[in-house]
């Protein structure tokens, strides 16, 4: 077992036991860069912050843990 196989078993640990913790921060981040950028690429960043939870909840291979 390498390094990302480690890795990758580590974060969908974490992501099945705080995954709801997780896409708060998501969203939570991507909130404060709209701030930073004066709301002018708000769509682009609610469109990444998507992509991003539902990358991190496949990586079981279930769509279960993000919402």
């Amino acid at each position: 077992m390498g390094f990302f196989d480690k890795a990758k078993g580590k974060l969908t640990k974490a992501v099945d036991s705080h995954g709801d913790k997780i896409a708060d921060g998501i969203d939570k981040a991507a909130d404060a860069v709209d701030k930073k950028t004066g709301g002018k690429h708000g769509d682009k960043l609610d469109t990444g912050a998507d992509k991003a939870k539902d990358a991190l909840d496949r990586l079981d291979g279930k769509n279960d843990d993000i919402r």
